[in-house]
């Protein structure tokens, strides 16, 4: 199991949303709010191979069972690459608020979400539901 508060990354995920992260850098020439999430993401990651993340843990492509803490609502979602989101069908952006919160994140951690207006929202990962790297699907 993975240590609560410790970010994650494979070394594959790693590389891919440096290169999404530069890829908008150098169209918008300027560091977006959505933009420094995933920088901080990146930062902050203790990066490992594939083979090595704890099956707890969310990577990309995994798909995520959360409950937000307020309401006590539950929501199904896999994290995608931007070009590959389709919120109507529950794939979300990394870039996304929810999306970069959780992608590095484990089973059971709280994750604090700001909201418009200096509101915040609290969810807490349920259950990783599917990860590629615990099925061995390591070229997603």
């Amino acid at each position: 199991m993975a240590t609560n508060g410790v970010i994650w990354l494979t070394e594959q995920d790693y590389k891919r949303l440096k290169d999404v992260l530069d890829m908008h850098v150098r169209q918008s020439r300027t560091l977006a709010s959505e933009l420094q999430s995933l920088e901080n993401l990146l930062d902050l990651a203790r990066i490992v191979p594939s083979e090595a993340v704890p099956q707890d843990v969310v990577t990309m492509n995994s798909q995520v069972l959360f409950r937000d803490l307020g309401t006590g609502g539950e929501d199904r979602v896999t994290i995608a690459y931007p070009a590959e989101a389709d919120p109507s069908s529950g794939r979300i952006s990394v870039l996304s608020p929810v999306g970069a919160a959780l992608v590095g994140a484990a089973e059971g951690q709280e994750i604090e979400l700001p909201l418009p207006h200096g509101n915040r929202r609290s969810i807490r990962i349920e259950s990783v539901i599917y990860q590629p790297e615990a099925e061995g699907h390591f070229a997603l």
